[in-house]
């Protein structure tokens, strides 16, 4: 059974960067590629780290209901363009979605079942350098340092939080994440027959009598 994962967290966490590393270490994963009208940052590819579109082609696109959640950002519109979750939970192939707070709150009511981790900083001093370092200017960094404030407490809200710390180290968290939620109980019965070759153990599991639940 397919799963969707959403990583979310303030502007300048590193939750890209994050994704990115991610996707070199674990298979079986895609991520959900975001449709955006701000400027391509230096070193960005479009159709791979977001699909930079114009604003009326993505009120269009809004009319057309082809987002399964949208959001203006600090000026631009970030979007999640539903074909894309709805393929890889048909193909049975699970999805990373990274956006914004407010649209994993929003994706977590559409799918219950999604599992949400939210990541923190080590500490506002950080953050207000990444922003920086990033080139964003000291009153656009201000604003987006205000709005951390208000999101970060909404990491309670998440089903698991990791801090930023050091990128392989919240890389390695994550990936205990996802590989933890593929062995749950109702993701494996799902799909024992794909991945336990013994027709006697699967039946075992699924209809033997368990010896050590008292009744």
């Amino acid at each position: 059974m397919a799963k969707l994962f959403v990583l979310s967290a303030p502007s300048g966490t590193g939750k890209s960067t994050i994704a990115s590393k991610l996707l070199q270490q674990i298979e079986g994963i895609k991520k959900i590629v975001t449709v955006t009208t701000r400027t391509p940052r230096p070193g960005e590819s479009d159709g791979v780290d977001y699909f930079f579109i114009t604003k009326e082609e993505f009120e269009k696109r809004i009319k057309e209901e082809h987002f399964l959640e949208y959001a203006e950002v600090y000026g631009n519109y970030y979007g999640t363009p539903k074909d894309q979750v709805e393929r890889n939970l048909k193909e049975g192939v699970d999805s990373l979605l990274v956006i914004d707070v407010q649209g994993a709150f929003r994706v977590k009511e559409i799918f219950p079942s999604a599992v949400t981790v939210f990541l923190l900083p080590p500490s506002l001093e950080e953050l207000k350098r990444r922003m920086i370092s990033r080139g964003y200017r000291d009153s656009n960094a201000r604003l987006r340092l205000e709005t951390a404030k208000k999101e970060i407490p909404c990491a309670r809200e998440f089903d698991y939080i990791i801090i930023n710390d050091f990128v392989d180290k919240a890389v390695y968290q994550l990936k205990s994440i996802i590989t933890a939620s593929r062995c749950e109980r109702e993701s494996v019965l799902e799909v024992l027959k794909n991945v336990l070759p013994s027709e006697e153990i699967r039946s075992l599991v699924k209809g033997g009598e368990c010896y050590g639940k008292k009744t």
